[in-house]
């Protein structure tokens, strides 16, 4: 994987955004080139390689980030139903310390949450300094399904008033008024929209029904959802475009092959924690002194 290829998903900031213009099936040029040549199989060994050495070299970044404890980074993880979110945590994260690593996934808000502003309980859930943590969707769906869904904004018990593109301009500026304060206290976030096609999705959802062990992952309103691909494709774009700031930019990850997804989003996250240029913490005189004198009494037991 190219970093000047893994650059071309990061949405261009003050452009509107065309979800058409990114190709769901995208792959590398050296992919093409070597499945011409060698086969699908010699594309996938290389794309495991990829893969095996990002997570070592994540491995070692999550140390670092770790043991500094100066920076937490925020993950989030949006797409259409199937566009292979779970995928991306299992893969991706598999070689990460779990101490340093924690994931969260929002369902249907409880009355409780109901009874607070739309950011609180994500806000909740945000990472510790020296974490990694992980939305597997997250306050973006607050102006995704919600606006996609009259009947879900209803019942947020939100004061009387038009929900207009006001309303839902304000929803953007709240949103990104808060990565903006999280960003300034050491928060790095990062966002990426899994790019499925309605046709790799549909694939998707008669594997999970194909499957007996794969029931369990399908909702009959993955049905009534996939009804409103367009409506939901209108939303994303409008998210995308109000939401890609300087301090919290989008990225838009090739969705159709699971293998460049995750190979994409390692190579981003590893790519992002190195920028950091973060050091092992230096000891001090006094504390190298104790160490060399622990060194010692164990040499002599």
């Amino acid at each position: 994987m190219q970093m000047n290829a893994i650059e071309e998903f990061k949405l261009p900031a003050g452009k509107k955004t065309e979800l058409k213009d990114y190709d769901p099936s995208w792959v590398p040029e050296w992919a093409s080139a070597k499945e011409e040549k060698d086969g699908k199989k010699a594309v996938k060994k290389n794309a495991l390689d990829i893969l095996e050495k990002n997570k070592q070299k994540l491995s070692e970044a999550q140390e670092l980030l770790w043991t500094s404890d100066t920076y937490s980074m925020l993950i989030i993880l949006q797409g259409m139903d199937a566009a292979g979110k779970d995928g991306v945590i299992r893969h991706v994260m598999s070689g990460v310390n779990p101490q340093g690593c924690q994931v969260n996934g929002f369902k249907t808000p409880t009355e409780e949450e109901l009874d607070h502003n739309f950011l609180w309980r994500y806000n909740k859930a945000l990472p510790e300094r020296g974490r990694i943590g992980i939305f597997n969707r997250s306050y973006y769906e607050d102006v995704l399904i919600v606006k996609v869904r009259p009947e879900v904004l209803e019942r947020q018990k939100l004061p009387p008033g038009p929900r207009n593109s006001t309303f839902w301009k304000q929803r953007y500026d709240d949103i990104n008024s808060f990565e903006r304060h999280l960003t300034r206290n050491g928060t790095v976030i990062l966002k990426f929209y899994l790019n499925i096609s309605k046709e790799r999705q549909k694939q998707r959802l008669l594997q999970r029904l194909d499957k007996p062990d794969k029931h369990w992952k399908f909702s009959l309103t993955d049905l009534t959802e996939r009804e409103k691909w367009k409506d939901y494709l209108k939303a994303y774009q409008e998210a995308l475009y109000e939401t890609n700031t300087k301090w919290a930019p989008w990225y838009v990850i090739p969705a159709d092959k699971k293998w460049v997804t995750i190979a994409s989003i390692s190579e981003i996250l590893v790519s992002q924690i190195q920028g950091l240029n973060l050091k092992y913490p230096v000891l001090s005189k006094e504390q190298a002194a104790a160490f060399e004198k622990a060194k010692q009494t164990l040499i002599k037991e």
